[in-house]
């Protein structure tokens, strides 16, 4: 597939979800009825969420619950290696730098996979699989499971598609099976991003052999099964999903890996964030996920109660949207963005728990272009701007927002009357979290604000993500023949030193252009009991339930 075509773009960490089971009840009924009487403190961890996951076929689903459920439940064949978060030793974090020195120019180890050979050209990649290791359905992983899973991606053309797209795998005969435990994947044209993309938390290796035995004439890649059921090498399973109440993970006692510390995963469904914290406080639940900054600032303060916070990949912004004049004029772009207000953002809506959004993708990743940012609050130069292309009357425009994020709000207010100084009049509108989404995909509101990650740890990815003019989620309708061309040639580069000069110019290009109004890099935070330890950061922005233990 390719991008302009994926269902709901790849990355995103959806917006949380309002309404559930919870809806209604006393605290004390659900602190009562959320930890099982029989669950001993040790053997049990409750997670307290905004969502459960709803399809489990990643090929389909990258909402919140799901995307933390995927990396329980599936491996992939290699990791990044971790490293102390350099802010907080507590925390372990992908080590995703570019190293020259290594092969392919990654600090990865296997999982799935025991080596693997890199082409310097760029024209293949093949791995050595481990032996002996068994599915949650007992079956022994092999290469065919490996050709299976990019054979579905092909057949089904969504998600995956992105990630085929992105590898340069003309057809599924680019996935050769050299022998029972080997596999080799051969791109159509150079590809520096082949090892890159096998550490995405989509390309995670299906169980084959279960997927064949339960698939049907009319559903031969067994999509209906994968709604509900997984077949994979990951440390836990599914015992049980009720969506909108919870879903429960058992421990694998032979993963590969060993079986995790933690035997039983209780996620729940509760929708507001303020009964969260309530439940973490009461001791019902272990960690609580999704709270808003104020929230996570007094629980700085309880017994009992660790706040772990580290920078992310995660980026907030506002579409512009170019087909929407007068945003189809870059001045006009540039004006909005010199006249929102970053720093008061910072203090007053993130405490301080995020940073400004100095570029065009996340400021964690290697090679990000820290100069390319040209603005500063600055609302004589907005109105210079304005007045350069006829309006300094200013003009009247709408901004839509996700109700179900409570902090959007408050940044439209003040961005509202920040833009009231430079005679742009806006309008507040709020979307109800259901259809929120579909209205960012639909690219119609002239304004939207979105919170989103690019998962590969790449200025290739991350451009191509949001401003290549054929990808799906690039919602600002934002097209720039040079960018595209750019990030064509960048994407079979493979002269490390000079791909990434060429990134650099495409993200100069795009924040002079201003696609968007660039908000903020909020942090990723986990609000836990303090005798929990294990916490790891993912560039995807979700948990591995394995990583996490009892502290002694």
């Amino acid at each position: 597939m390719n991008e302009d075509t994926s269902p709901r773009g790849l990355g995103r960490r959806e917006a949380l979800l309002l309404g559930g089971a919870f809806a209604g009840a006393t605290l004390a009924s659900q602190i009562a009825g959320i930890r099982p009487a029989h669950a001993a403190a040790g053997s049990t961890l409750v997670i307290a969420a905004a969502a459960t996951p709803q399809s489990l076929d990643n090929e389909y689903d990258a909402s919140l619950g799901t995307i933390d459920a995927i990396g329980q439940l599936y491996d992939s064949l290699i990791q990044f290696k971790k490293k102390p978060d350099p802010k907080v030793p507590s925390v372990l974090r992908e080590d995703f730098a570019d190293h020259p020195e290594l092969p392919g120019g990654l600090a990865v180890e296997g999982k799935l996979a025991e080596s693997w050979e890199v082409d310097p050209k760029g024209m293949f990649l093949r791995f050595h699989l481990k032996k002996g290791i068994i599915s949650n359905w007992g079956n022994e992983l092999d290469a065919d499971d490996v050709k299976y899973t990019w054979a579905r991606k092909f057949a089904l053309n969504a998600i995956g598609g992105f990630i085929v797209g992105l590898m340069g795998l003309p057809n599924p005969d680019a996935i050769v099976v050299e022998d029972k435990y080997t596999v080799t994947f051969r791109p159509s044209v150079p590809n520096p991003l082949m090892l890159k993309l096998q550490l995405n938390l989509y390309n995670n290796i299906f169980d084959s052999k279960k997927l064949k035995q339960v698939a049907t004439k009319d559903d031969p890649w067994s999509r209906k099964f994968l709604e509900n059921n997984s077949a994979g090498y990951g440390p836990y399973e599914l015992a049980s999903i009720t969506r909108g109440q919870q879903a429960v993970f058992k421990a694998r006692a032979n993963y590969w890996g060993g079986k995790p510390a933690i035997d039983t995963i209780i996620y729940k469904e509760v929708p507001t964030s303020a009964t969260r914290v309530s439940l973490l406080q009461g001791g019902a639940v272990d960690i609580a996920l999704g709270l808003q900054p104020l929230e996570i600032v007094r629980l700085k303060k309880v017994p009992g109660v660790t706040v772990e916070t580290v920078p992310a990949s995660s980026m907030m912004w506002i579409e512009l949207n170019t087909k929407f004049p007068p945003f189809d004029k870059v001045e006009v772009r540039q004006a909005m963005n010199y006249a929102f207000p970053r720093d008061q953002v910072m203090k007053s809506i993130f405490q301080d728990i995020a940073s400004p959004l100095t570029g065009c993708m996340p400021d964690i990743y290697p090679d990000f272009n820290a100069k390319a940012n040209p603005y500063s609050y600055d609302l004589d130069k907005a109105k210079a701007l304005l007045k350069s292309v006829g309006l300094e009357s200013g003009f009247k425009m709408e901004i839509s927002y996700n109700a179900g994020d409570p902090s959007q709000e408050p940044i439209a207010i003040l961005y509202q009357t920040s833009l009231r100084q430079i005679g742009v009049e806006l309008t507040l509108h709020k979307i109800p979290a259901g259809t929120y989404y579909n209205e960012v995909s639909a690219r119609k509101q002239p304004m939207i604000m979105f919170v989103d990650a690019p998962w590969g740890p790449d200025p290739g990815y991350s451009t191509r993500l949001y401003f290549y003019s054929k990808s799906f989620v690039d919602y600002s309708n934002y097209a720039n023949a040079e960018v595209d061309k750019l990030i064509e040639d960048g994407s079979q580069m493979t002269d490390i030193p000079a791909r990434n000069e060429l990134f650099g110019k495409v993200q100069d290009i795009v924040m002079k252009e201003a696609p968007w109004v660039f908000v903020a890099f909020p942090n990723f935070t986990i609000t836990r009991k303090a005798d929990l330890q294990g916490m790891t950061y993912y560039s995807t922005n979700a948990f591995r339930f394995a990583d996490f233990s009892r502290k002694a």
